[in-house]
């Protein structure tokens, strides 16, 4: 891609990119220099990094095939980044090939290879918008042509929210999503945490603000105020790879996770 065609699609390649960084991190190919002489840094401060990333990929599968189990056949991924393998329409449509999947995200190079990637796929599409405006996600043409709001979505919101400062609310950006859906709606959710040693270091955080997305861990109780208005399914919040593990031996050490991770249910009203 030229010099002019980044400009046109808005891509700054001065700093690197949350999405990138985790593109490369996870194995991808999605990134540039910028992206991984950063992802490097992390890696050499935090070695296990690329373990977290992994286990959130892992969480993400698991609580797809849960909403599937329980009848959710429309996904609502925010923030979405990469569409790289093991992604919601891939273990979704694995179940159901009827499933459909939008993805939301205002990263040009995360748009873009999504559309291709997902250009002979009829039931997942790609939505480029800042997903802190919802009407802009949920009255998009792509989404009102994809998914019926009046019937159960899953929104999928993995390492998103903590990209989101107190001042910006994301609490009320949370309920403004949770209001547009009908009962039965699952929010399924991962945020890091520096409840543990793993991200207790405040140089983490400080590390990640030299990027263009800039994060904020929070606690247990901020993260579980998040699902307001949601029921937690058991075994309600917990570490990522401590929900639903497929086996007993995927129990990991929450002092070496880092992310807290939930599915809640909207009751009927």
């Amino acid at each position: 891609m030229s010099e002019d065609e980044h400009a046109r699609r808005g891509i700054d390649l001065d700093k690197p990119n949350a999405a990138r960084v985790y593109d490369y991190i996870l194995g991808g190919q999605l990134n540039y220099a910028v992206d991984r002489m950063f992802a490097e840094q992390v890696l050499a401060a935090q070695p296990n990094a690329r373990e977290r990333a992994r286990l959130n990929r892992q969480w993400l599968r698991r609580a797809i095939r849960f909403g599937m189990d329980h009848g959710i056949r429309q996904f609502l991924d925010i923030g979405s980044g990469m569409p790289t393998v093991g992604h919601v329409h891939e273990v979704a449509q694995a179940v159901d090939p009827r499933a459909r999947v939008v993805y939301v995200d205002n990263e040009p190079v995360a748009v873009a290879h999504s559309e291709i990637v997902l250009e002979d796929n009829d039931n997942a599409a790609m939505v480029h918008a800042d997903a802190e405006f919802p009407d802009d996600v949920l009255e998009h043409d792509v989404t009102e042509m994809m998914l019926d709001l009046d019937q159960p979505v899953m929104v999928v919101m993995a390492l998103f929210v903590h990209f989101i400062p107190d001042e910006r609310n994301p609490a009320g950006l949370i309920a403004a999503y949770r209001d547009a859906l009908a009962p039965g709606s699952h929010l399924a959710l991962t945020h890091l945490t520096n409840d543990f040693a793993v991200l207790s270091d405040p140089r983490v955080a400080e590390t990640m603000r030299s990027t263009q997305n800039h994060i904020y861990p929070r606690s247990r109780d901020e993260v579980l105020a998040l699902f307001d208005g949601f029921e937690l399914v058991e075994p309600g919040l917990t570490t990522s790879a401590n929900w639903r593990p497929d086996r007993l031996a995927a129990v990991v050490d929450p002092e070496e996770d880092g992310l807290y991770a939930g599915v809640g249910i909207k009751p009927a009203s």
